[in-house]
């Protein structure tokens, strides 16, 4: 394949807390390449969201930093880049869709202002051409009225809406890799398809490479290309779609599968993996995942696996698979 778009290499994003070093993201590799949909999947807490914001470096200093690993965007390491340099980086190559788009949009400012100050930002544009490109955007994305609505202010559009105006916002510089946190955790089914039909969409005109965070399994089906699985602040397993959902070789993978409801068997409690996800940093020896796997192994509890490969494109972190 071609130079990836984006190489994390044993990313280690530490929190510095009252009771100690809390290791949010401990020793996490992805790779995406230019045009592909990748999509990092597993339950609160794992350190998805940590990681998409170590990427942008925004992770909040303190109490979090970037202890460790390498994190290159076109080969650049983003890791040792200045705060200037990533200015010039953020919403222009790499641009970020949050989870919540009320929080993430500014609620004194209409959306013409907001989406023309990230082009104006990066781009060489007088306020006029910022808010002719801004309506341009808005259409695209599928937001009626576009003329009317850039002058309006967030509270006045809906929740679906607003999350069309942060990737009208998102897309606006033709970033190289576009990360979405969760982009339609908040939204109603129906507007949850139009809003995964639209990033598709975008994805496949401008080739822009997509990190996808999500907790459902149903849009990685839809969406992605690669899955990443990531546990306690791990990647645990990862391989092409397909491979992953049709024949997982993790038992936490399995376990979120199991999880799914299934439209041909009736069933009269849904399967749910027993436990909790164990606090970052409480367990320091073996796999994170043998206190609630009902096939842990001693081993499991001393020894700390590696990524192992079990086929072709796809790797799993568990001993079974060897």
């Amino acid at each position: 394949m071609s130079q990836p778009v984006l190489q994390i290499e044993n990313l280690q994003t530490h929190f510095f807390t009252d009771r100690g070093q809390v290791p949010a993201v401990d020793g996490v590799s992805i790779t995406v390449h230019k045009g592909e949909v990748v999509g990092i999947v597993g339950e609160s807490g794992c350190g998805k969201s940590v990681t998409s914001l170590s990427i942008m470096k925004l992770v909040p200093n303190p109490p979090g930093k970037i202890v460790g690993g390498a994190i290159r965007f076109k080969g650049e390491d983003l890791v040792l880049a200045s705060e200037k340099r990533m200015r010039e980086i953020r919403g222009n190559e790499i641009a970020m869709i949050f989870q919540e788009p009320m929080t993430s949009l500014n609620p004194v400012f209409t959306i013409g202002d907001q989406i023309g100050e990230a082009i104006r930002l990066h781009t060489k544009t007088s306020k006029k051409e910022a808010r002719q490109k801004s309506i341009e955007m808005l259409k695209k994305v599928g937001i009626p009225r576009a003329e009317a609505i850039v002058d309006e202010y967030p509270h006045q559009l809906s929740g679906g809406m607003r999350q069309r105006v942060m990737i009208a916002m998102a897309m606006a510089c033709n970033p190289e890799l576009l990360i979405a946190d969760e982009p339609t955790t908040a939204l109603d089914v129906t507007i949850q398809a139009q809003i995964l039909d639209l990033m598709r969409q975008l994805n496949q005109e401008a080739d822009t490479a997509v990190l996808l965070i999500t907790h459902d399994l149903g849009v990685v089906a839809q969406m992605c290309h690669r899955v990443v699985v990531m546990y306690a602040g791990n990647v645990i397993e990862e391989g092409d779609v397909r491979t992953i959902l049709k024949n997982p070789k993790h038992p936490y993978t399995i376990g979120l599968l199991n999880s799914l409801p299934k439209l041909e068997e009736s069933q009269e409690r849904l399967y749910s993996i027993p436990g909790n996800v164990p606090i970052p940093g409480s367990l320091t020896a073996g796999c994170r995942f043998a206190p609630r796997c009902e096939q842990a192994m001693d081993r499991c509890r001393q020894e700390m696996p590696e990524l192992i490969p079990v086929e072709e494109n796809h790797r799993s972190r568990c001993w079974l698979s060897i």
